[in-house]
């Protein structure tokens, strides 16, 4: 974070990163810039918690994230290209590169027990990403469809009236696509898929308590990402997310959250080449032609926002919420990073007969 004022001109729930650039590689093969990737992850309570038993809480929400180049600007993004097994380090200015991800996410949460849930999480991706190097043609990628589903197991291990703490396992099950070709013949990198093409699991907890009963209630969310290598030879980066807020009931129809939201994500690996870009010669030059797992510089970041919102209760038939996330810290390494995004959704619960 090297410019203050910007650091309240950036993010939210949602990010990937990007881009099919230009022919660089030797005999004019296209190659693509490894910007990471970052996605929103504010809290909403009825997501997190345990539903009653018998009860399905259903989620129906949107997110919209820009990525863009920080003010400084960017000249080392390597290219990782898994379809050619090849990373190729670069010293290359960078005209314009940013990606739009947009995520609509169908949330299932129903309560098995009173202390028992189950959780899934069905996405729709869409990724837009442009990038230019210096001087040369300007590229386009954009990628849409349904991403990897999410399903958990919660237990609530301190059910009281005015609290409940979850413990959960998730599980990543890799039914994206991952196949999306930004030109004919040619894989796009890897970050800009709409799935990641490998099984992931997602261990995390939530605790909530009523400070003030029915009025004002505290929340402690997070959780840990672990992505397997995908048969592409690509393992993204571990993941671990913190988050903590309040919400305050003002009139019986609306309450207003604000959280503090944190995550770090380590940096993606690869099993390559290594390669170097020669901006003189405008070809890669092979420094290691071993095939090994390679970490991809710069899609490592750290990233603290705060998000505040409100969820409006409408004729008690369904929830609406909308929320803000802007950035009060930012370190993505030189690479692309989240600007002001905004999440926005509906909660209805329906009661069915309990299964136990």
């Amino acid at each position: 974070m090297k410019n203050p004022e910007n650091l309240w001109r950036s993010s939210f729930r949602c990010t990937v990163s990007v881009m099919l650039l230009a022919g660089i590689l030797a005999g004019g093969a296209e190659t693509e810039a490894s910007c990471g990737s970052a996605s929103c992850f504010v809290v909403i309570n009825s997501q997190q918690a345990v539903s009653p038993a018998g009860v399905l809480t259903v989620n129906v929400n949107f997110t919209h994230t820009p990525n863009e180049i920080p003010p400084e600007g960017v000249a080392t993004i390597p290219f990782a290209n898994q379809q050619t097994k090849q990373l190729i380090l670069a010293n290359s200015q960078v005209s314009q590169l940013r990606t739009l991800v947009q995520i609509g996410v169908l949330d299932l949460n129903y309560g098995l027990t009173e202390r028992i849930g189950l959780q899934v999480q069905i996405p729709y991706r869409m990724v837009d990403a442009i990038g230019q190097i210096g001087s040369g043609a300007v590229s386009n990628t954009f990628d849409r469809g349904f991403g990897d589903i999410l399903g958990k197991v919660k237990y609530n291990i301190i059910p009281t009236l005015r609290s409940m703490v979850v413990l959960e396992m998730g599980v990543w099950f890799p039914v994206g696509d991952y196949g999306h070709e930004a030109v004919g013949g040619q894989l796009a990198e890897s970050t800009l898929q709409v799935g990641r093409g490998a099984f992931g699991f997602q261990p995390g907890f939530y605790q909530t308590y009523e400070i003030l009963p029915h009025r004002l209630n505290q929340f402690l969310s997070g959780n840990y990402r672990y992505t397997m290598r995908n048969s592409d030879g690509y393992r993204f980066g571990e993941e671990f997310t913190v988050s903590a807020g309040l919400n305050l009931v003002t009139f019986p129809w609306l309450t207003l959250t604000n959280q503090i939201n944190f995550r770090y994500k380590d940096r993606d690996n690869i099993e390559a080449a290594l390669y170097r870009l020669d901006p003189v010669l405008n070809r890669a030059v092979l420094l290691d032609g071993n095939i090994v797992g390679r970490d991809v510089p710069t899609t490592d970041h750290t990233f603290v926002a705060y998000s505040t919102g409100a969820v409006v209760n409408v004729f008690n038939f369904a929830q609406v919420y909308f929320i803000a996330q802007i950035p009060i810290y930012r370190d993505f390494n030189g690479n692309l990073q989240q600007t002001v995004s905004y999440f926005g959704g509906v909660t209805k619960s329906f009661a069915t007969p309990p299964l136990f």
